[in-house]
């Protein structure tokens, strides 16, 4: 896994402007701790941060080829699963190749087969391709939009990077976000190409962005697409395991140590067991694995509307089922307040976390102890989406809402931080009216299949706005937290081949014997009873009051600062009553909400050095 940036002008000489280009190469440090390289041409310039994972010694980035005369130059980031077949597949038709990198499998890919190379690859990944033969560059994104991949188009070229701040390091992009951005910071929508700061975009999942002197267009390789669903539960339950199987081995591939991440649900426990039983087949077992929990729960935790039990019991006897190593990395509720932690949260987001305020700095305190030991984990992320796990997908009011499922009565609550902000900043944004737009853009995106019923029809596009928005932020969560660390995170239920085919099951289907029943139908060989058993329970939040304390002072201190940015956009009279608020309480993390957007946007304003223009 690596950081990529880019900057294309074809009406200027860029070989003067090196120390703009290691400017924005350097701010990737994090995401590619191990290497660095540029390519410089006249209207090209390509950067590159690596994170060695296969090929440590030939992966050199960015990799270039000559071709006509000219070259072909690739900055790559991600991991292709199926590179061994193509690497034979390309040598059979007379490539020849210096390393046994996937990345020069990619670079080989495009020589051999265009544009047309994205359909083959099998893979979480995002690229930059510069061809000097026709002065062409392709921007790439994976199907599922794992890895991301962002553009702020110039006069006459366009500048890139794997990370919003990679462009903000170049000079000429301005600091500013418009009315548009801001409702994305706030709402829990995640629009597709969407990117915050005025004038950037970010590649849509699955898409391909060609710039050349005649300006740029773009088009989707590939998009979910609706298919008859022909194949009997047996059948359908086997195809599962099997894809399973298949996508987890693959993603196992890597010269450096390799681990899963074990919350004892069932999502990690499939990961986790499939990795143990191949590393197990190919000898290099066992497989590591880690959980996360707080100090405090070992004698302070309470069961929640959100978490009925720990996860630590069902981790264990998982990891002794199928004989892991297994780690257990304990925080203290006090380092996801400290000043140090969010500051390095907030580098690696570059915008405000609005929601799940505390989820991100435990999950970078996670990752940070988990680097120490690997470089690669598997993670069980996007089961839900897929499977159809979270509690909108079985409530009948969420279900038919006229909106994002999440965003109804009983889910809005743990996405809901807009407590404390000015109720005419909130009317002047129309949040509800964005809301709905961008609602209605998404519902007329979803495939339709001829004949579906009506039930079976709105279940597909709830599958869909999970599948396109929902996921969208938990990705790229996990990307920043874990690439912040230089830790690469794989996430086996994106693999393209298992959403297309999963996305077309019928609902009944899916869900026969329950929430996921088609998912535990087909662990039942592979995981214990009890975890089969075990009910959706999300990422632990810390219940220790002395978190909310922290946060109340923090706010405390923006309040009395008078020049504090976020003062305008807040209801001070509410901030206030905020802070004065019983600290003795046990808070949850969607009580905590209003706080968090507060000092989060704060922080970044400060930060950034940005200007609102609402």
């Amino acid at each position: 896994m690596c950081g990529i940036v880019g900057w294309v002008d074809f009406a200027r000489d860029l070989t003067n402007e090196v120390a703009t280009l290691n400017a924005m190469t350097a701010t990737m440090a994090c995401r590619g701790p191990d290497d660095s390289g540029t390519h410089r041409e006249r209207h090209a310039l390509l950067g590159h941060r690596r994170l060695a994972v296969i090929d440590l010694a030939g992966g050199h980035q960015p990799m270039t080829a000559e071709a006509g005369g000219h070259q072909v130059a690739l900055t790559f980031s991600g991991e292709v699963y199926n590179y061994v077949e193509l690497r034979a597949e390309l040598r059979a038709s007379g490539y020849r190749f210096r390393t046994h990198s996937d990345t020069e499998v990619v670079l080989a890919a495009y020589l051999r087969w265009g544009a047309d190379f994205a359909t083959r690859l099998n893979g979480m990944y995002a690229l930059g391709l510069w061809d000097g033969r026709t002065e062409t560059l392709l921007l790439v994104r994976d199907r599922m939009g794992v890895k991301p991949l962002y553009y702020f188009r110039t006069p006459h070229g366009v500048l890139f990077g794997s990370e919003p701040k990679a462009i903000l390091a170049n000079p000429m992009v301005p600091r500013r976000v418009d009315a548009a951005g801001l409702c994305e910071v706030l709402d829990m929508v995640k629009t597709p190409g969407a990117a915050v700061f005025s004038g950037m975009a970010e590649v849509i999942p699955g898409q391909m962005v060609r710039f050349d002197r005649n300006g740029s267009r773009s088009w989707r390789y590939w998009r979910l697409t609706a298919e008859p669903h022909t194949e009997d539960w047996p059948t359908t339950v086997s195809t599962v395991r099997e894809l399973l199987r298949d996508t987890v081995t693959r993603q196992l591939v890597a010269d450096v140590e390799i681990c899963t991440l074990l919350s004892g649900g069932l999502d990690s426990s499939v990961v986790t067991a499939l990795s143990a039983a191949a590393l197990a087949e190919q000898g290099t077992g066992p497989v590591r694995s880690f959980s996360v929990d707080f100090t405090s729960a070992a004698t302070g935790f309470e069961p929640d509307a959100v978490r009925a039990q720990q996860d630590a019991p069902f981790a264990r006897e998982l990891a002794a089922h199928v004989g892991a190593r297994h780690n257990e990395v304990l925080l203290d509720s006090a380092d996801l307040a400290a000043p140090d932690t969010r500051a390095a949260v907030l580098r690696a987001t570059d915008t405000p976390p609005a929601y799940w305020g505390d989820m991100w700095p435990s999950l970078y305190l996670l990752f940070r102890a988990v680097r120490q030991h690997s470089t690669v984990a598997l993670s069980g992320e996007a089961a839900d989406e897929l499977f159809g796990g979270y509690r909108w997908f079985h409530n009948p009011r969420a279900v038919g809402a006229s909106t994002f499922p999440w965003l109804t009565p009983g889910s809005e609550r743990y996405f809901g931080g807009l407590s404390l902000l000015d109720p005419g900043l909130i009317g002047k944004l129309d949040i509800p009216g964005y809301r709905a737009e961008r609602y209605q853009e998404a519902v007329a995106e979803v495939p339709v299949l001829a004949g579906e019923s009506l039930p079976e029809r709105r279940m597909r596009e709830i599958s869909y706005l999970n599948l396109t928005r929902f996921v969208q932020t938990l990705l790229d969560r996990k990307d920043r937290m874990s690439m912040a660390n230089g830790l690469e995170v794989r996430v086996p239920f994106c693999d393209h081949r298992l959403v297309q085919y999963v996305f077309n099951v019928p609902w009944q289907m899916k869900n026969r014997g329950g929430v996921k029943g088609l998912l535990r139908a087909a662990a039942e060989s592979l995981v214990p009873q009890s975890v089969l058993d075990r009910k959706k329970t999300p990422y632990p939040a810390t219940q220790d009051p002395g978190y909310a304390t922290a946060l109340r002072s923090a706010l405390a201190a923006i309040l009395d600062d008078l020049n504090a940015p976020v003062r305008p956009l807040l209801n001070l009279a509410r901030a206030e009553q905020a802070v004065r608020r019983d600290s003795g309480r046990v808070s949850l993390p969607y009580d905590r909400g209003g706080l968090e957007l507060a000092i989060w946007l704060n922080d970044w304003l400060a930060g950034y050095d940005l200007a609102l223009d609402l």
